[in-house]
């Protein structure tokens, strides 16, 4: 079969000009060879190779920059994106880039929050294997099971589950447009997850190609891999294809509410109530809390607003029974709460209106903005005493913002070493901190109002180490200049233990025995034996 030649021309061209300013690069008409020759011919991989001065190039870079932060422009950006539609692209740029010494960097929804999946902190030359054309959701009603390719985004598997079954569902993230590969890989949670755990804890088969380019199930590459590559990121030992997942049985209808208590109406009292029953809940029951601060009562004064955000897998009589009577504080009223379907809830959670269109769960377009994120685990009760002090921090800063996610039920029931995921038992809540803006020259101050308030928590959180979830990659915990093995481990266990504790060797042992050579590796990735 004949192709044309223009697009492998100008890609040559392009990397000439590349190796003018980096001759370790490969010869550059070798390595489109052999992209070329180890993908299917039947499915030409020219066609979906990018490069910058290429007309597609900042269309397919920018679809999927989550964070504007790394989309201005002194952002380094990859020599070249190959766009994958189909496994034999993904096994020739992981032969090629390996073969040729190329960086390569995986992206599938981008919400990584520091950008790992996109760009660098080195200034070495690379290039981003982009997995987003690669996104069928195979839903199996018989079995309860899905296959999930992971450019597919979160919406796009609720609504084909909500397709095929209404009473089946999947415990996943509360944003639509999450890629699934660096969720599931990195140990993604929802809503549900006090009833089901994880989404790791409900995935039982995967497909990805190892750093040899073969591609591989669980049965071949083994259980230690399969754990590795189920809530230890996945991009720290090959490409992982899809992920065959489990769906969960939910009533027709479900409760959803979402309220808010400032400091004026009880905010503190309620907080601190919540803190210790949340967990002990029913384990069909989930209630965030998102802390802000807003306008107060009293003009020119500022306040703590506390909104309490549920999913409870029951109807609106029982969850007002369970709350009147464990939560009175919160002074729940049947008004408060709407019974809606799942899919439904799905869009109330994610701020739009009750009764939208499901379609809407399709659509990967979102307004973007420049946002820092951290995380922490809280193990013990905070006084009254601190949350005052938690609220005086916050109205002296006024930006950032905390999302409390409580623990228990199924998630104090797994065990820290079913998955790498390793915060279970005996953590009351995890909180997200958080700040977004729309200016890029608010970007330093905003960055350190989240630190400091982030500072000004460690009396409360854990500690030894200071605990941090994965999924929400934070650089600021370190980053890994892959310089050489030993410098590599040192490094990464600095950000490793934060995120994985007791999981940390494990994994470094699975990462040094399938990828010695460290081709796939990124800031944050897990490093090999010295």
């Amino acid at each position: 079969m004949k192709y044309s030649t223009t697009p492998l021309l100008a890609l040559i061209f392009f990397f000439v000009i590349i190796l003018e300013s980096n001759s370790s690069l490969a010869n550059p008409e070798t390595f489109i060879q052999c992209l070329t020759t180890n993908s299917d011919p039947k499915h030409p991989i020219s066609s979906v190779v990018f490069f910058a001065g290429n007309r597609s190039y900042s269309t397919v870079l920018e679809a999927n920059i989550r964070n504007l932060r790394f989309n201005t422009s002194t952002t380094p950006k990859p020599f070249l994106i190959i766009a994958a539609t189909h496994e034999s692209h993904v096994q020739a740029a992981v032969t090629c880039g390996r073969r040729h010494n190329l960086q390569m960097k995986i992206r599938s929804g981008g919400h990584d929050y520091d950008g790992l999946s996109y760009v660098t902190y080195s200034g070495k030359p690379f290039f981003v294997l982009d997995m987003f054309n690669l996104r069928s959701v195979d839903v199996d009603t018989a079995t309860k099971t899905a296959w999930v390719q992971t450019g597919a985004i979160l919406g796009e598997v609720y609504y084909y589950i909500w397709e095929k079954s209404k009473t089946l569902a999947y415990p996943a993230g509360i944003c639509p447009t999450v890629g699934v590969g660096g969720h599931i890989s990195g140990g993604g949670y929802g809503n549900m997850m006090r009833k089901f755990g994880l989404t790791t804890d409900n995935t039982i088969d995967a497909r990805m190609v190892d750093v040899n380019g073969n591609i591989l199930d669980r049965k071949l590459m083994g259980e230690d891999l399969f754990w590795a590559i189920n809530g230890g990121g996945g991009g720290s030992y090959g490409v992982v294809l899809a992920y065959k997942i489990n769906l969960v049985e939910i009533p027709q209808n479900v409760t959803v509410f979402r309220i808010s208590r400032t400091l004026e109406q009880n905010a503190t009292e309620i907080v601190h109530r919540w803190q210790t029953v949340a967990p002990e809940l029913p384990d069909e029951l989930f209630i965030r809390i998102v802390l802000d601060v807003v306008n107060g009562t009293v003009s020119s004064t500022k306040t703590v607003r506390s909104s309490f955000v549920a999913m409870f897998l029951g109807d609106t009589t029982t969850l007002l029974s369970i709350l009147n009577r464990i939560l009175p504080e919160l002074g729940l009223v049947r008004s408060d709460i709407t019974e809606t379907s799942w899919i439904q809830s799905v869009l109330f959670w994610t701020n739009l209106r009750v009764g939208s269109s499901e379609k809407l769960l399709l659509q990967r377009n979102q307004t973007v903005n420049y946002l820092k994120r951290k995380s922490d685990y809280v193990r013990e009760p905070i006084s009254k005493t601190g949350l005052e002090s938690i609220w005086k921090k916050m109205i002296e800063l006024e930006i950032p913002t905390m999302a409390f996610n409580p623990y228990g039920g199924a998630m104090a029931k797994i065990s820290s070493t079913v998955t790498p995921f390793p915060y279970r038992a005996g953590n009351l809540w995890k909180i997200q901190y958080g700040a977004n803006w729309r200016e890029d020259g608010l970007t330093n101050r905003y960055m350190e109002l989240t630190r400091e308030l982030y500072r000004f928590m460690t009396p409360f959180v854990t500690k030894n180490p200071r605990q941090s979830f994965f999924n929400y990659r934070d650089v600021d915990l370190g980053i890994n200049s892959h310089e050489s093995k030993i410098k590599s481990y040192v490094e990464g266990k600095r950000y490793g233990k934060k995120y994985f504790a007791g999981n940390f060797e494990r994994l470094v042992k699975i990462k040094t025995r399938v990828d010695s050579g460290n081709f796939f590796r990124n800031e944050q990735s897990i490093p090999v034996l010295p």
